[in-house]
């Protein structure tokens, strides 16, 4: 079976196992189709399968007669601010994010530099299945630029959100986890502009990746040990793509992908006052951060494009998801690494106390997150069996199935990008939210047998 994901947010899947460059080259050319040529931006994570990707890509583009602006290995971030800072019609992120080395994928981008909303992507997606690509003869084929400096209009927007003169006088030391990602290609000269002392680990952008590519606890023991040995003040992971981030504090204390978010919304909503949008997943601590700041917190369904369109709905100063992906329109409708680490300097620097300090100062709850391996049709049997064995919960349907108490929480749900089902549980103690998240799995375990 094809291990193929394609969905409104784009394609991933197994190199040699339902990725082929034939596949890729007719997902190309839809999006080309889609766009009826017009200039697009085309970049990379740093996978060691991206250039064979890539040609496929770019074949498919210019024989649709799209102008490809080449950014080569770049941030998917970065992808999104270069499409508007160029007027271009889209965007495509040749990208599996987290996903295991053996894995790629194709992120399109809309015209404002966002990700695919749900009707682009079934545009998309129709244009595909019925076969409707428009080929153009030799006479209109594309042509090929390449962007000499992809990274410098995304520093200059995320330069222009804090205070970098501040940050720079107060000469942090950070280590920077890129794990041969196309962060490395942003990461370290975005914290050297800001006047840091930065330790890089993993910074050849070849995805020859040091560790499983997930920036979870258990896979940086590495970066929490140099944090440490160094003396930093911070320590920050960026997962492939560099769209998400994980912290790690001055103790060298793994404190987030979850508080990533938090202390980006509670440094800018305490002087950006307006909505904020996370989504079903999230630690509660960004609802207690909202409340705290007087501003309207939302809950959207999992997934980037869904956060995104809540955020427009409800004219959102800030948003993202518990994964350690902070949005800020003032940059694009991206998640955004570069913006999350800005943001927690700025704010150490205007809180003049240490990172372990700061953490420690937010509301503590636990959240808990397991996976299995689960075919998509059972997953509906996996929920029912959850809501008979809770029927004391509240339940929220439409993203999965969430079941809320009033201390606590448990969801599950199948993963947009991966062929498993997520299990995720938060309670304010450690031990309670692992019990009900190892209760949630038995249930689900059972009931897909």
């Amino acid at each position: 079976m094809s291990t193929r994901i394609l969905s409104i947010s784009g394609l991933r899947g197994i190199i040699g196992d339902g990725l082929d460059p034939l596949y890729v080259a007719e997902f190309s050319a839809a999006l080309g189709t889609m766009f009826s040529g017009g200039k697009i931006v085309v970049s990379r994570d740093g996978r060691s399968t991206g250039p064979a990707v890539y040609h496929a890509v770019l074949s498919a583009l210019l024989s649709t007669g799209c102008d490809v602006l080449d950014a080569g290995i770049a941030s998917t971030p970065t992808c999104g601010v270069l499409i508007k800072h160029y007027e271009a019609a889209g965007g495509l992120q040749i990208t599996a994010s987290h996903n295991p080395i053996e894995w790629n994928g194709l992120k399109p981008f809309a015209p404002d530099g966002s990700v695919f909303n749900r009707d682009l992507g079934q545009q998309l997606i129709q244009i595909l299945r019925d076969d409707e690509i428009v080929w153009k003869d030799w006479t209109e084929l594309g042509t090929l630029t390449t962007i000499e400096d992809p990274a410098g209009p995304h520093i200059d927007k995320v330069l222009s959100l804090v205070d970098a003169d501040a940050i720079r006088a107060r000469k942090f030391k950070v280590v920077l986890d890129c794990n041969h990602g196309s962060g490395a290609m942003c990461g370290p000269q975005l914290l050297k502009a800001l006047g840091c002392d930065v330790t890089v680990l993993g910074g050849t952008p070849d995805g020859k990746f040091e560790h499983i590519p997930e920036p979870v606890e258990q896979n940086l023991g590495d970066l929490c040990d140099a944090v440490e040995k160094q003396g930093a003040d911070a320590g920050f992971a960026q997962d492939p793509d560099a769209d998400r981030l994980a912290i790690v504090d001055n103790r060298g204390r793994y404190i987030g992908e979850e508080l990533t978010l938090a202390l980006a919304a509670d440094h800018v909503l305490e002087t950006r006052k307006g909505p904020f949008v996370v989504n079903g997943s999230t630690s509660r601590i960004t609802a207690d951060i909202a409340k705290k700041h007087g501003c309207q917190f939302h809950r959207a369904f999992v997934g980037e494009a869904h956060v995104c369109a809540k955020m427009r709905a409800v004219s959102a100063e800030l948003g993202g998801e518990g994964n350690g992906g902070v949005i800020d329109p003032r940059v694009g409708y991206v998640r955004d690494s570069l913006v999350s680490m800005a943001y927690v300097l700025d704010g150490l620097v205007k809180r003049e106390c240490t990172l372990e300090e700061w953490a420690d100062q937010l509301p503590f709850y636990t959240i808990v997150k397991d996976k299995l391996e689960c075919p998509k049709e059972a997953v509906g049997a996996a929920c029912d069996a959850l809501r008979s064995n809770f029927s004391d919960a509240t339940a929220s349907e439409g993203d999965g199935l969430r079941l809320d108490w009033p201390d606590r929480w448990v969801q599950v749900r199948a993963s947009n990008t991966e062929p498993i089902l997520r299990v995720i549980a938060e309670a304010p103690e450690t031990e309670d939210a692992t019990a009900l998240c190892q209760q949630a799995m038995d249930i689900v375990k059972k009931a897909v047998k």
